[in-house]
């Protein structure tokens, strides 16, 4: 694996971390937003496939 693909994954590794950390707070603060805030959990399984997706690709 390529040195710049290994910084791209690193890189959306360490955002999707801070988003979804983001995304917890905001929950846990303000539960009212706990549904709408649901559209989270696709989000993350769409990280996870592109992040799957780009070492499958390697």
């Amino acid at each position: 694996m390529s040195t710049l693909a290994l910084l791209v994954v690193l890189l959306l590794v360490v955002t999707g971390v801070l988003f979804l950390g983001t995304i917890g707070y905001l929950t846990d603060r303000h539960p009212r937003l706990a549904e709408p805030l649901g559209a989270c959990a696709a989000w993350a399984a769409v990280f996870v496939a592109l992040v799957a997706l780009v070492v499958a690709l390697r």
